[in-house]
């Protein structure tokens, strides 16, 4: 298949590509190297020496013969461009990527989050316009978040995207249907998703887009098949408060000797997977797709689900690193649980990786190795969700929030 990776020199973007032409597929990378310049906004490089993403795709062609396409295109942006883009093109399936995908940063200032929305949404509806005004029956495979379902719950599993209620008719009865699973996003970026899920709803219906949306936990580990292949293809690796996710976060805090953040009680539960997983579940959706009128399909992307706490307590555990608990910046309950529903990949054959079969220690293989170039003042999360908990967090000279203020 011909297949455009909307987003793809970024970390989930840019694995998957390798691992689609790895495959044998035409890939194309759409991408305006925004996550390059937000690099540079924020102080702050990836962990791994990341190259230019035409260097990235000449060492790809140099190892394997394969080619990877680069087009520097701003989606939510350059409108007219995407769709002569299209036009020409005409992908197959559509990987869509190419979104703002931090929380904290989304949530930095009201000049970010004016941003993500602008980003976010924009560059999924000029998508969506385009297909549709170019007539292109391409797959569309959106890389959505878990965090569109927010994190409480009522002791139940959630479903993947569907809810079944019964509604009382005027007359008494009771009448079944599916609607989406109620959104309760965290920040703005998850409130962009959300957003994404409404307007994949209309297109699917009005005009028979097919369309898969994979709400994905927060991905760990670095490596993927084709990333090792080269040390110039490795991929990405945040460590910084505002996009390292939570558990490559512990690992270069523990690589460093830099306390591992757990913030408030650590008793939140978040769900978890492998970027080789991720990939993986990519590949899968776009090999059963649906058929024009049927509804958007929805996967949770995700393998497995740890409390905070927990996490933290296994990598000090491995690693001797020491804990340190403070103020927590974002607003959300100090406990909850998490029980996901994800019979749609382990279905279709994903066999997990999970945190017990060892691969942390390969993080922590590449936190050491590139320790060198850490900044240790952008390791603190310092994005408070509002204005109320940023006055009440008192920070020391690096930005490390140290208590909270009565």
């Amino acid at each position: 298949m011909k297949i455009a990776v909307l987003g793809g020199d970024g970390f989930c973007g840019w694995p998957t590509a390798l691992h689609l032409s790895d495959q044998g597929h035409d890939v194309h990378i759409l991408d305006n190297l925004s996550r390059r310049w937000i690099d540079t906004e924020l102080g702050v490089q990836s962990l791994t020496p990341m190259d230019s993403i035409q260097e990235r795709t000449r060492i790809w062609h140099k190892e394997t013969g394969r080619r990877i396409h680069f087009h520097l295109i701003d989606l939510a942006k350059d409108y007219e461009i995407v769709k002569r883009w299209m036009a020409e093109h005409r992908p197959d399936a559509i990987v869509h990527f190419a979104e703002q995908r931090a929380a904290p940063y989304s949530m930095k200032s009201d000049r970010h989050k004016v941003y993500t929305v602008n980003n976010n949404v924009s560059a999924t509806h000029n998508l969506l316009a385009a297909l549709v005004e170019t007539g292109i029956d391409a797959h569309l495979v959106h890389l959505g978040t878990m965090g569109v379902y927010g994190y409480s719950t009522i002791g139940a599993a959630i479903p993947e995207g569907y809810l079944p209620v019964g509604i009382e008719t005027l007359s008494g009865e009771v009448k079944e249907q599916e609607i989406l699973y109620p959104t309760r996003p965290g920040s703005v970026y998850h409130m962009t998703k959300s957003l994404d899920q409404i307007l994949f709803q209309f297109y699917a219906q009005n005009d028979g887009l097919r369309i898969t949306d994979l709400h994905q936990g927060i991905v760990w580990g670095t490596h993927t098949e084709q990333t090792r292949r080269h040390d110039q293809l490795v991929n990405r690796f945040d460590y910084d408060g505002d996009y390292g996710t939570v558990l490559n976060r512990f690992l270069i805090q523990a690589a460093i000797g830099y306390p591992l953040t757990v913030h408030g009680t650590g008793g939140q539960t978040r769900a978890f997977i492998h970027i080789q997983d991720s990939v993986r579940c990519i590949e899968l959706a776009l090999g059963d797709p649906p058929k024009a009128g049927e509804r958007v399909r929805i996967f949770n992307q995700m393998t497995e689900t740890h409390r905070v706490r927990d996490l933290a307590e296994l990598v000090a555990k491995l690693t001797g690193a020491q804990i340190a608990w403070l103020p927590n910046p974002r607003k959300e309950a100090p406990e909850n649980d998490l029980i996901v529903r994800n019979d749609g990949f382990l279905t279709r054959g994903l066999e997990p990786i999970t945190l017990a079969e060892g691969l942390l220690s390969e993080v922590v293989d590449v936190a050491k190795k590139f320790a060198y170039r850490v900044d240790r003042s952008r390791v603190a999360a310092v994005s408070a969700w509002t204005k109320d908990i940023a006055g009440r967090i008192e920070r020391d000279p690096e930005g490390r929030a140290l208590k909270s203020v009565s």
